[in-house]
């Protein structure tokens, strides 16, 4: 059978080549791809971006199942398209997807359904927004309300730099009209997990555990980014806090939804700030796979991804379970120049390694010119390693980077830091 990726990232090459080992998949189609998945074997991309041709895509071609990579679609309605036409997708609804596509939602959502997140107000001018800074001080978090890939959150260590966030998202609109709210929430310490998990609408099945690196810089610095790099499994979630974050947390989604009139359907990403007791709280709603998690996690899925997300569309998760290769896996962020801001692009990638036993390298902003693969985004890889450990998995993810050379590359050299200095893994 035929099935089709929606998306262009690192997200949707690791979806698309690990659907590809099922042995029920004919081909995989990637719309719209990258350089890597023009190269992967099972692969082809199709240069459609709009959801309405999408959707007459899958038609014309028979595509038994679409997997939703990024939430720009889920928000514009791709899932409710389809489902009018008969079509068998993966993702939330877009009133499902609000999780995501609103921060103030999401914050409502949380309050009403009592699962434990930051205290928080909204805003859509910026003096009532200046005066709630005044009140609260600092630190403080201030986050555009919609959609801003990643880069609408500013995790402000002083009042002035909360003020000029306003300024930013309210008056100088730097995030278009993803800032046309802010939402001003406490800030939470603590050390942060990725929680993510298929839904059929009732039960879940969670993948395994992972840690992001959101700062551009070593040592946890810089700016906020889509992400950096990230490894699986994240040692602090313990067996104790799982079942309390699917109790707490995962299952009072589904229940609110349920109650709203709506059924989760798709994968439901939670991201954690576990405080020094134990205590987990969520920071966001992601209402897809994690980018880069999503590249350690399938690195280390042994289980057929099309079978369980197939279980996940017909109700049958609660009978499912995934098996994970023991090992861990690390995941490092190649990133172009100017990247978060202003990104090179054009620049030919030399030294791609092909794939061993124990590492890939999943592209993420690469095009396909000349049969050179060149830069074509913020984040253009994400080398992904197994090992025995994390420490291990770190250190052969970094001898598979020290080949690869673009001009202006440039990433952290410290992916997994927290896990092997806090446990010597």
């Amino acid at each position: 059978m035929k099935l089709l990726v929606i998306g262009s990232g690192g997200r949707e090459h690791a979806i698309a080549w690990r659907l590809a080992q099922g042995p029920r998949v004919q081909k995989v189609f990637v719309a719209p791809g990258n350089g890597g998945t023009a190269r992967e074997a099972g692969l082809e991309n199709v240069a459609i971006s709009a959801i309405d041709k999408l959707a007459e895509f899958a038609l014309a071609e028979n595509i038994y199942l679409t997997v939703v990579g990024p939430e720009a679609p889920l928000a514009e309605g791709i899932v409710d398209l389809f489902r009018s036409k008969g079509l068998r997708i993966f993702g939330p609804t877009r009133a499902c997807a609000l999780l995501e596509s609103s921060k103030q939602f999401a914050k409502e959502f949380m309050s009403r359904h009592k699962i434990p997140t930051a205290e928080f107000s909204s805003f859509d001018t910026a003096p009532a927004a200046h005066a709630y800074v005044d009140a609260r001080g600092a630190p403080i978090v201030v986050k555009a309300d919609g959609l801003a890939a990643g880069k609408g959150v500013i995790v402000a260590m002083s009042a002035d730099e909360a003020h000029r966030a306003i300024e930013q998202f309210l008056v100088e609109r730097t995030m278009d009209t993803a800032g046309n709210r802010v939402v001003i929430e406490e800030f939470l310490d603590g050390e942060e997990a990725s929680f993510i998990v298929l839904a059929d609408g009732e039960h879940v099945l969670p993948l395994a555990t992972s840690q992001d690196h959101k700062r551009l810089r070593d040592g946890d610095r810089g700016p906020n980014t889509g992400g950096m790099g990230a490894y699986s499994p994240a040692p602090i979630v313990t067996p104790e806090l799982h079942a309390r974050v699917v109790r707490e947390i995962i299952q009072p989604v589904l229940s609110g939804m349920v109650e709203e009139g709506h059924r989760y359907i798709g994968f439901l990403y939670a991201g954690l700030m576990i405080d020094g007791s134990g205590n987990p709280r969520v920071l966001e709603f992601n209402c897809r796979l994690g980018d880069p998690e999503t590249q350690p996690i399938l690195l280390r899925l042994k289980s057929d991804l099309f079978e369980l997300i197939e279980s996940a569309m017909d109700g049958r998760l609660a009978r499912v379970k995934a098996e994970w290769d023991r090992r861990a896996a690390l995941g490092v962020v190649l990133a172009a120049s100017g990247y978060p801001d202003a990104p090179e692009k054009g620049h030919v990638v030399t030294g791609l390694p092909a794939a061993g036993e124990d590492f890939r390298v999943f592209h993420s902003g690469t095009a396909l010119k000349d049969g050179a693969i060149v830069t074509n985004g913020g984040r253009v890889l994400c080398v992904t390693a197994l090992g025995d450990s994390i420490k291990m998995a770190q250190r052969r993810a970094y001898e598979v980077v020290e080949g690869i050379r673009f001009d202006g590359m440039h990433y952290r050299h410290d992916i997994g830091h927290r896990a092997v200095a806090a446990r010597r893994l």
